[in-house]
């Protein structure tokens, strides 16, 4: 069983920048491969990035260039550094870690994921 809290949202300007870190429990926290996924109200939730347990990353290609994942295994935790903040970048922000441990190869589908966190939202503001 794997335990996902993110923090890290909140209000922030337009043009600015925001990291949103992903606490994971368990021993097997840096075995798993993990994502993140943001989600509007009334609308599907969308992949953000991707980072497999071995180092691989993958990002959804209309943000590719203002994002950046990363992972501390010392401290169980993945972060995503958004960058030039828009503000349809406005979502709460979910990350998610794979059932399987050693994965890898990249998932872009929430469905390949078993555990979730509760979100964080982020809004952002003109």
């Amino acid at each position: 069983q794997v335990h996902l809290i993110e923090s890290g949202g909140g209000l922030v300007q337009a043009e600015g920048s925001l990291r949103l870190s992903c606490a994971g429990s368990g021993r097997t926290f840096m075995n798993r491969s993990m994502g993140w996924f943001r989600q509007v109200p009334g609308k599907e939730r969308e992949f953000v990035a991707a980072l497999t347990w071995n180092g691989s990353t993958a990002y959804a290609d209309a943000m590719k260039s203002r994002l950046a994942i990363s992972r501390d295994n010392a401290k169980n935790t993945v972060y995503l550094h958004i960058h030039s903040l828009k503000l349809e970048d406005t979502a709460v922000y979910y990350c998610a870690a794979r059932g399987r441990e050693f994965t890898g190869t990249i998932a872009t589908i929430g469905a390949l994921y078993e555990y979730w966190g509760q979100g964080t939202q982020v809004t952002v503001s003109s």
